[in-house]
């Protein structure tokens, strides 16, 4: 019987991992094959707070990951299977092998959609990327080219202006899903120019991004376009698959909280981008790992406390008078 569960080791789940193993909880982390998050794909992060000249992405989550660890977090690199919610005590599956736990945080993550397209995966980092508000700043004065047709593509764009020379945005459709008020922002700037019924085909570039290969969606001609930079703003995926039929979701698979930490299961707790549709940032998502291990400490001691309670011998009678 483990205290704690946490599922996932992004920032937000190795920083309720540190928050909880700090309270004696020695919380159980399943950490997953493919550990650390997001930022496990970023090169230099530099707007986490009190890295002054930047950190690189992998090398903070181990940092998260050995601070956790420091304070007696166990740490497993394997993935949840199957969890069961509806009963107590609440159980996680790794393969064959089944946890029972008093409390678990759920801090799976978001995955980013990428397109899938040649020489994307090799350059992810060196020009590809998909996040403007992580790696904008890298290309001052720099061609830059968003992928996507929503408000998240139309939001990137604008923030991209601050930085490069010239911002062109690529849709393969004819019409912008964007709201009208984003996509008029978007329009109406200076830096940003439009290209429709276009879609990349190919990522070009020997040790860093240099070109992009654009396929007419119409026609099906092709042809290159020279880019220093590709923002992929076409949605991200939350890692709840597991959950279906335990935790509450939206349509689009997000966990749903009344305030953004509790679930609809009783001792289950939410943090970080399987939750957050808007920030998706590292220090939104450790502020929410915070939160969550503060909650599943509260509920544990309330816990005990009825437990104990529960336990306690009855007072003998009083002597009856004479």
């Amino acid at each position: 019987m483990e205290r704690l569960i946490v599922i996932g080791s992004g920032p937000a789940g190795l920083t309720a991992a540190v928050y909880a193993a700090r309270a004696n909880l020695a919380p159980l982390v399943f950490a997953g094959y493919q550990y650390g998050g997001q930022l496990m794909f970023t090169t230099e992060v530099e707007n986490y707070p009190g890295f002054p000249s930047g950190v690189l992405g992998p090398e903070l989550m181990e940092s998260f990951r050995a601070q956790a660890q420091r304070f007696g977090a166990k740490i497993q690199n394997v993935d949840v299977t199957q969890v069961d919610f509806t009963q107590r005590p609440l159980r996680v599956w790794t393969g064959q092998i089944v946890f029972e736990a008093e409390s678990v945080i759920v801090a799976t993550g978001a995955s980013a959609r990428w397109l899938g397209v040649p020489g994307e995966a090799a350059l992810r980092g060196r020009g590809v990327s998909t996040c403007a508000t992580c790696d904008g700043a890298f290309f001052k004065d720099k061609t830059i080219v968003v992928v996507g047709g929503g408000d998240s593509a139309m939001e990137e764009a604008i923030f991209l202006t601050r930085f490069g020379s010239h911002v062109t945005v690529l849709h393969r459709r004819d019409t912008l899903r964007a709201s009208k008020i984003m996509a008029d922002r978007a329009r109406a700037h200076p830096k940003i120019t439009f290209a429709f019924n276009v879609a990349v085909a190919e990522v070009r570039g020997d040790h860093a991004l240099q070109s992009l290969v654009v396929r007419d969606t119409v026609t099906g001609a092709t042809s290159e376009l020279a880019a220093d930079a590709l923002f992929i703003a076409i949605g991200h995926d939350p890692n709840t698959a597991v959950f279906e039929g335990q935790l509450d979701r939206d349509a689009h698979g997000y966990v749903l909280s009344p305030d953004g930490v509790h679930t609809n299961a009783t001792g289950v707790f939410v943090a970080g981008d399987v939750y957050d549709i808007r920030y998706k940032q590292a220090v939104t998502a450790a502020g929410m790992g915070c939160r969550a291990a503060l909650e599943a400490e509260r509920y544990l001691e309330e816990r005990d406390a009825e437990r104990a309670l529960a336990e306690r011998t009855p007072a003998e009678p009083a002597a009856a008078s004479r």
